[in-house]
């Protein structure tokens, strides 16, 4: 639990309200039973009052009476205060005729005797509920000033998040023409990278882009990976669809960076990618293929991204959507279904 500089958390206001109630009820003590008796009752009290309050909100309310089951949480709630009530009693008395009290002022202790205290336990039960609410208040009240830290904080790291991309396209902005002037293909692939991050800035974090901006996106990734490959890489993407359609972003991503992680040899003069991405009634249909490299698996390479891909379509879409991989000796196919807005 987050700590406010200058507050008390719940369990330091609940624990200063116990401390309050020992002073209160020991000088409440002293004048008739005298220092020791006074110091030592108030504890017994403090414990068992304990065990009524937080028995019941912590244990019977939530387990019991939140889920409906009454005439049972009533039976437990009987129970409790007769075994601390009488438990208290017999204590109290133990206590008090052995250290306190005189040979002939001694009281024996009987059931009946001892069942006052649980009668008095019905006083502490009541109470239990005002304690609840106080503390449910605490907490509320704590949580909205975490929320308003982490909104003034979350605001401040926009404003930060604001200034570093500006001065960051701005610094690319300028390579880019100084590039251009004597390496125009380096200038073009920086044209792209800014791109790049621009659509991770402006359009990733949105519920949906245009599909052209998605499309773009995926191109101009193509190429930037397409840097470390020493061959020409056979590559055709095929697109028919409607250009107002608009789709989450980040939703095609997964299967071309498995190419490009798995479907490609760096050294092969045969590497060969297909790429579809066609609009069909009323759903898009996304296909890729590439050839399939007999490669040492890498650390961290685990195949997570299919399984987080069919996780995010799934609150996406429920159930209406298709994602189908499929691999042979030769190549790897991937294909996503997914139904237009």
């Amino acid at each position: 639990m987050q700590v406010f500089k200058g507050k008390a958390t719940i369990t330091q206001l609940q624990w200063l309200a116990w401390v309050s109630f020992y002073v209160i009820t020991f000088f409440s003590y002293l004048p008739m039973d005298g220092l020791a008796e006074s110091a030592v009752f108030p504890v017994i009290n403090c414990f068992f009052y304990a065990v009524i309050i937080y028995g019941n909100i912590l244990f019977l309310f939530p387990r019991f009476y939140q889920r409906e089951k009454y005439a049972v949480y009533v039976l437990l709630v009987i129970l409790l205060l007769l075994i601390t009530g009488l438990t208290r009693g017999y204590l109290s008395s133990f206590i008090y005729n052995t250290y306190f009290a005189e040979p002939s002022k001694i009281e024996p202790a009987t059931f009946l005797s001892q069942l006052k205290y649980s009668l008095a336990g019905i006083l502490i039960f009541a109470l239990s509920f005002i304690f609840r609410i106080a503390i449910a208040y605490f907490k509320l009240k704590q949580q909205t000033e975490e929320i308003m830290v982490q909104k003034s904080q979350a605001e401040l790291n926009l404003l930060k998040s604001q200034v570093q991309p500006h001065f960051l396209f701005n610094t690319l902005n300028n390579i880019y023409y100084e590039a251009y002037r004597e390496a125009p293909r380096t200038a073009a692939l920086i044209e792209r990278l800014s791109d790049i991050m621009r659509y991770f800035l402006d359009e990733s974090p949105k519920d949906e882009v245009a599909i052209a901006t998605e499309v773009k996106f995926i191109e101009n990734y193509m190429e930037l990976e397409k840097i470390r490959i020493r061959h020409d890489t056979q590559m055709s993407f095929k697109k028919d669809f409607s250009q107002d359609l608009r789709i989450p972003p980040m939703l095609l991503m997964t299967f071309i960076e498995n190419i490009f992680k798995h479907g490609i040899d760096k050294s092969s003069l045969d590497n060969c990618i297909k790429i579809s991405l066609i609009q069909q009634d009323n759903y898009l249909l996304f296909e890729t293929t590439n050839r399939v490299y007999a490669k040492p698996k890498q650390n961290g390479s685990n195949g997570f991204g299919i399984a987080n891909l069919h996780k995010r379509l799934t609150l996406l879409y429920g159930t209406n959507f298709e994602l189908d991989v499929n691999k042979n000796e030769l190549s790897f196919t991937a294909f996503l279904k997914i139904p237009l807005a």
